[in-house]
């Protein structure tokens, strides 16, 4: 809209492009994208994008929380939770959403029943004093 207004009122198309920091071109693909969306977004690469419309809500990363620390589920990785949710006509977030949520709490370890650590025996020790005696 303000390069718009700038050319109106006179100034050169690149001038006011050069003025905004982008480039005619960008204009150009701008003005094509806003006919198809009708909307006048910033898609400038270093633009602020930190709050994506998908995010899952704090409600919605706790019912994950909740669901892969059941009983039920505690010793399952999501990608065996996330059918038996399916199952049950229930669905919480995909899958690469429930590893996300699962990293960014430092929970993404083991999840399956622990087994006893395997001792190993000592190994047996030979001294040589001589050539081709071990």
């Amino acid at each position: 809209m303000l390069i718009n207004e700038a050319v109106e009122s006179g100034a050169s198309l690149s001038k006011a492009c050069e003025r905004l920091g982008i480039t005619e071109q960008t204009y150009y693909r701008w003005v094509k994208l806003d006919k198809t969306f009708d909307s006048y977004e910033d898609r400038r690469t270093f633009a602020d994008h930190s709050n994506p419309v998908n995010k899952i809500t704090p409600a919605e990363r706790q019912e994950i929380l909740d669901t892969v620390n059941s009983e039920e589920f505690s010793s399952m990785s999501p990608c065996q939770i996330l059918p038996i949710l399916a199952d049950k006509g229930t669905y919480i977030a995909s899958e690469r959403t429930f590893y996300r949520v699962l990293n960014r709490e430092k929970m993404q370890n083991h999840r399956g029943i622990s087994q006893e650590s395997y001792k190993h025996a000592k190994p047996t020790p030979y001294c040589a004093t001589a050539p081709n005696q071990v």
